[in-house]
């Protein structure tokens, strides 16, 4: 891998002028390898990636293919190796986890990605009840976490990261942990959203018919070191569900396409 001058930068134009929410150009990232001092393990392989502004697209592949570590290095929590990442303005995270406050009610959860993001006291709680009704969460602002079911959190935790204001939306796996019908409710909230909001969102996952029931372009990771295998473009019209036959059609050519990354992957 050749080493170049990494940079990641958050644009400042006007929104007019910016083409992408994100634009990742042959980014390559590499971490010690362990046990063997000095060594390098390549994990991302040039990796060239544009989103646009108000696209939703899922990155899918095998576990360890370096999804999670691409989102990180979007957001600004990393830096790559070689390339370089310019995102329209600061993106917003959401993670697999709610990590929400215990000891704050939902809706000081989001006040305080209010009060970072410099919004004045008074037009906090406001705010704070008006995503909270945009997530179908209305009346929650004073429960506590503990008193809210796994979909409930994952709906604060939207809430909290769309309290940003950002224009960009990370998620990595965010809905994984709950149950298959939560899940499938938690998809059409989330694709409503996007389509109220006009959001670019770039959504992690493995499982293959949540990344076509949501996105409009799926990109295929490959085995480590990852690399963009594939892309299809999904001209399913919204609303999708998961049972609908155009879906399992692509799910399970993606799928097919997933399988042979493995297996390439286990013949090394």
């Amino acid at each position: 891998m050749t080493t170049v001058a990494t940079t990641i930068t958050q644009a400042t134009e006007d929104a007019t002028a910016v083409t992408y929410a994100a634009r990742v150009e042959h980014v390559s990232k590499s971490f010690p390898a362990p046990g063997a001092p000095g060594g390098r393990q390549l994990v991302l392989d040039d990796i060239t990636l544009d989103v646009a502004p108000g696209e939703f697209v899922t990155l899918l592949g095998a576990s360890g293919c370096g999804k999670s570590t691409l989102l990180n290095l979007v957001a600004g929590l990393d830096l790559p190796s070689a390339g370089s990442i310019r995102t329209d303005g600061r993106p917003a995270l959401m993670f697999q986890e709610h990590a929400l406050f215990p000891w704050l009610t939902a809706g000081r959860n989001i006040e305080l990605a209010l009060r970072l993001r410099g919004v004045a006291r008074p037009d906090r709680r406001p705010e704070a009840e008006r995503l909270l009704e945009l997530v179908r969460l209305k009346g929650a602002y004073g429960k506590r976490v503990h008193e809210l079911s796994g979909g409930m959190r994952q709906r604060v935790a939207l809430a909290r990261a769309l309290a940003q204001d950002s224009r960009l939306l990370l998620m990595d796996e965010p809905f994984a942990a709950l149950d298959a019908i939560t899940r499938d409710v938690l998809h059409d909230e989330l694709t409503r959203v996007w389509q109220e909001t006009g959001l670019s969102v770039l959504f992690v996952t493995h499982n293959v018919r949540e990344a076509v029931k949501l996105a409009q372009r799926v990109v295929l990771l490959s085995s480590r070191p990852g690399r963009i295998a594939r892309e299809w473009t999904v001209g399913i019209p919204q609303p999708r569900r998961i049972e609908d036959g155009a879906v399992a059609e692509l799910s399970a050519e993606i799928t097919e396409e997933l399988r042979e990354e493995i297996r390439r992957h286990g013949r090394h």
